[in-house]
């Protein structure tokens, strides 16, 4: 059998105010060219369908879309796992109406452990596959409150619950492997120990109500291909090959630009996984420049000539103060596809912050570090601050969205 491993679409993404529709559309169109071409038996995709719990129509639209493609075709199933950003409820709404097409829609732990086991056929309707589809498991989906338990020992609650409701999936998917001889898949969407992020590639902070740094031994070694989703850089888990992260198959943001994005294939014969990676089409080129204002102007020029278009971010490290930095290269990029989201400035935002009263720019301060100063001038506990501000980027997100729409 022929897999295909992907993962953290997130549908619907905002991206410094804009929507990322138009990408979206692309990969889902190539992914499922590529299914088609292949003849791909199972598509798994493990969790972050969408970016956020309320996807817009669109953003909709383009899933169920994508979706009556890959039933049309003969890809035998589709294994859906929810992820952080997803909402179990939406996801599951049409869980029964999705498994006539052979699509499975695993949002939420449910009742029994063998609702998250799955056995798969082949295309002469033989078992040929099982699967357990964990989904993103939340703090009340697993443990049970204590009173006056500090955040340390919820947090080895937590854990501690991640770990048993694997086991107990897993238990039941390998007596039905080890009865059948068949191959044993696993999905799904944590942060295992050990796994690599890169700062700005979007992936939510999870420390706080979630799975942070669960170790590797959770997982037992009876499964044969363990694919996992949350982290956005495409990575083997433990330094396994047939244990791996297939990464978001769009660069989450500027951090990202000039990195090769991928989905996996993993082919199967007996109980032995091959697995490949699937190098994603750049469908919107990230461009990241930096240096002083000579720099940037020649690097947006060169750009601008080579005609490809793409996303920019501009980080100005000159040691000459530039007041109008944001107008030299708007006239730059003028009349070309280039398109300048973001202008940094780290050296005014140094002296910004050296500045606590007089002579300080709003402007000059992102919206975290002015909650961070209201979070001191309130004289708000140290040990708090890391709640806090994990609210606040939840909100902060949520007002973006409403500013797009």
């Amino acid at each position: 059998m022929l897999l295909l491993h992907t993962s953290d679409w997130h549908i619907g993404r905002v991206f410094y105010g804009r929507r990322r529709y138009r990408e979206t559309e692309r990969f889902l169109h190539w992914l499922a060219g590529w299914i088609l071409e292949h003849g791909v038996d199972v598509l798994l995709v493990a969790g972050d369908v969408f970016d956020t719990s309320t996807p817009g129509n669109r953003a909709q639209a383009l899933y169920y879309r994508f979706l009556c493609r890959v039933a049309a075709s003969d890809c035998r199933h589709v294994v859906i796992i929810s992820g952080n950003h997803d909402s179990p409820s939406l996801l599951s709404a049409p869980r029964e109406l999705l498994r006539e097409l052979r699509i499975h829609v695993i949002a939420g732990p449910g009742r029994e452990p063998a609702d998250q086991v799955l056995l798969l056929d082949d295309r002469s309707g033989r078992p040929a596959l099982v699967v357990c589809a964990v989904p993103y498991l939340r703090d009340r989906d697993i443990r049970c409150s204590a009173p006056g338990e500090s955040m340390e020992e919820k947090q080895a609650r937590l854990l501690a619950g991640i770990r048993d409701h694997y086991r107990r999936v897993c238990a039941h998917g390998i007596r039905l492997r080890d009865e059948l001889d068949l191959p044993l898949v696993a999905m799904g969407h944590l942060f295992t120990a050990g796994g690599r992020v890169v700062d700005g590639d979007g992936v939510r902070e999870l420390s706080v109500g979630g799975l942070d740094r669960v170790e590797t031994d959770i997982f037992p070694p009876e499964i044969d291909y363990l694919a996992l989703g949350h982290l956005h850089q495409a990575q083997r888990v433990g330094g396994a090959d047939t244990r791996r992260y297939s990464g978001a198959p769009l660069a989450m943001g500027f951090a990202e630009a000039g990195r090769e994005k991928y989905v996996l294939s993993v082919r199967f014969s007996g109980r032995r996984a091959a697995v490949e990676k699937v190098a994603v089409p750049c469908f919107l080129p990230l461009h990241r420049i930096s240096g002083d204002l000579e720099t940037i102007v020649d690097r947006l020029t060169g750009l601008a000539r080579q005609g490809d278009g793409g996303l920019v971010e501009v980080v100005y490290t000159g040691d000459a103060l530039v007041a109008d930095l944001g107008e030299q290269v708007s006239r730059v990029v003028a009349g070309t596809d280039l398109e300048v989201l973001s202008i940094r400035n780290p050296r005014a935002v140094d002296r910004a912050l050296a500045q606590m009263h007089a002579g300080e720019a709003l402007e000059e301060l992102d919206e975290e570090e002015v909650f961070r100063r209201c979070l001191q001038v309130r004289q708000v506990p140290e040990e708090q601050h890391g709640d806090l501000l994990a609210c606040y980027r939840e909100i902060l997100l949520t007002l973006h969205e409403e500013d797009s729409e």
